[in-house]
């Protein structure tokens, strides 16, 4: 025997409204009707679910246990609909997001801020790596979107231009270079530079080697930790970090940020938005959506994802 939602829902207006008159004025629909589809309901259940009397439509002992059941069917079913819609619209579900820098200030921070804002069923897992990492979890789809430095060779999915972020220096309160508010590539020569295995950490290695012609200038060593790690290191001297400006909200004792400037200003890396053309996962659009509604100046794709 298979019963339908709508004679359930029918009945349990009826039963709210004591009353078929009214309760076919809230489903607008005859009354003739749902007298007919109520009668139906019982012929097909085998039992009376209501008492019919000049005072109105009452429920039947039977009538209760039916409508209780039917109340947490009803409820259950439409829960579930609702929980579909809004994952075929990419409003709930799943979002792998790989990040290439740090999350403590910047545009990186507020948009993954206001993605939470506007969809917050939307469960988000971030992973953290280098560019190559980040490119090669989209190719395995372990990832459904990563926010990379620009100009890497090996991404071939789509991209989306988003902002550029300042390169800067951590270093020591007590360093020498730290009276000044702003340093040169060329003050970094014969200095010990600390650099990321994982985030950005590569883009600055080839960034030494095209300001200074080579790092033969400069001491280069990578440490593949978190970014408190290397301001615990620069702090006890032993080296400047080259970092994102994204990393500046983070305050550290001993620690200070300066930018780093060429000829023609602060050094910039452009990050952009990648991933998978053939990516379906639902909750990848509004995503994209929100990017190009945020940075609408640089974002000149096409709306398809």
């Amino acid at each position: 025997m298979v019963l339908d939602l709508r004679s359930m829902r029918w009945a349990i207006v009826a039963s709210q409204h004591r009353s078929l008159r009214q309760a076919s004025e809230v489903l607008n629909i005859r009354q003739s009707t749902l007298s007919r589809a109520l009668r139906e309901l019982e012929l097909q259940l085998g039992a009376t679910l209501f008492e019919r009397t000049n005072g109105g439509t009452h429920p039947t002992v039977a009538g209760q246990d039916f409508l209780e059941s039917a109340q947490r069917i009803v409820e259950e079913t439409e829960a579930i609909t609702v929980r579909l819609k809004n994952r075929a619209r990419g409003e709930s579900g799943r979002l792998a997001i790989g990040v290439h820098s740090s999350l403590s200030a910047g545009n990186l921070r507020a948009t993954l801020i206001e993605h939470r804002q506007r969809f917050p069923d939307v469960e988000t897992r971030l992973i953290d790596g280098s560019s190559d990492h980040l490119i090669s979890d989209l190719a395995s789809s372990t990832i459904d979107v990563a926010f990379a430095v620009a100009g890497n060779p090996r991404c071939t999915g789509r991209s989306l231009p988003l902002w550029s972020e300042r390169v800067v220096a951590a270093l020591a309160d007590n360093h020498p270079l730290n009276r000044r508010d702003l340093i040169h590539w060329s003050d970094l020569r014969q200095e010990c530079l600390l650099l990321p295995l994982r985030g950005a950490g590569p883009e600055f290695h080839q960034l030494l080697m095209s300001k200074m012609g080579g790092v033969d200038l400069c001491r280069v060593t990578f440490h593949d930790v978190a970014l408190d790690r290397f301001l615990t290191l620069v702090g006890a001297g032993c080296g400047i970090l080259l970092e994102l400006e994204g990393a500046t909200g983070v305050s550290y004792q001993g620690v200070s940020f300066r930018e780093v400037h060429d000829n023609d200003g602060p050094t910039r890396l452009t990050f952009n938005a990648v991933w998978r053309q053939d990516n379906v996962n639902p909750s990848l659009r509004p995503f994209l959506d929100m990017l190009r509604e945020r940075y609408p100046d640089l974002s000149t794709e096409p709306p398809a994802a």
